[in-house]
């Protein structure tokens, strides 16, 4: 949990045990502590929505006066120790459920994909299609490029851009995702190529970030601009 505990002592011994309505007229000290409070609550909504919130309270201002815990620290080690446990089972399940569905999205996806015309799709399973073609050199595994890009979800969201950056990237053929790897060597310098890349040659059952999630689907169009001499 990413809580301020230091702030949220701060607010909370300002207050009364039971909850109050605060509002502009509250006295300064009563808005100060809900302000902390709702704005804490707010940013940390989905770590804490499984926690009794009043036992939580209770537990922070006994802590804060110099109470003595009603709970032994073996016993608090224990309660703590099983809750992560739980929590990490559940998330386990609930991205196994996420991964499975962006499957089944994914799969239908390509599937569909297959009937357009102009999609080519090499033995590994990557789908291209041909925007514009190029004729200068084609890289190799070993190769650095300089290439604009765009990626997109399947639902159209665009989680990167160097095209709005306006700053071309430059990396290695071979330390980029599988996807890429593969579909460079089939560009020439100038070219232009969408690729429709399965999970499993992109960030596959892990994702990335916040905005890949597990087994996603990718959308990238690529402009490869210069394979660089080194």
């Amino acid at each position: 949990m990413k809580l301020g505990l230091g702030l949220l002592c701060l607010a909370l011994c300002t207050s009364s045990t039971f909850a109050k309505d605060v509002n502009n007229k509250s006295s300064a000290a009563e808005q100060v502590g809900y302000s902390f409070g709702y704005l804490m609550g707010r940013s940390n909504a989905e770590s804490i929505k499984d926690l009794d919130i009043d036992a939580f309270v209770s537990g922070l201002k006994a802590a804060s006066k110099g109470q003595v815990s009603s709970l032994s620290d073996e016993e608090m080690t224990r309660a703590l120790t099983q809750y992560k446990k739980q929590a990490e089972a559940k998330q386990l399940i609930e991205l196994k459920q996420k991964a499975d569905a962006n499957a089944k999205i994914g799969n239908a996806f390509l599937s569909e994909n297959t009937k357009k015309p102009g999609i080519q799709i090499t033995k590994s399973g990557l789908q291209y299609q041909v925007i514009q073609q190029g004729k200068g050199k084609t890289p190799k595994a070993n190769s650095t490029v300089k290439v604009h890009y765009e990626g997109r979800l399947l639902d159209n969201t665009v989680f990167d851009s160097s095209i709005a950056r306006n700053q071309p990237a430059m990396f290695q053929v071979s330390q980029v995702i599988q996807g890429w790897t593969e579909g460079l060597q089939l560009m020439k310098e100038g070219a232009k190529y969408r690729f429709f890349i399965p999970a499993n040659l992109a960030y596959g059952q892990i994702g990335s970030g916040d905005v890949i999630e597990p087994n996603s689907t990718l959308i990238f169009d690529v402009e490869l601009i210069e394979v660089v001499n080194k």
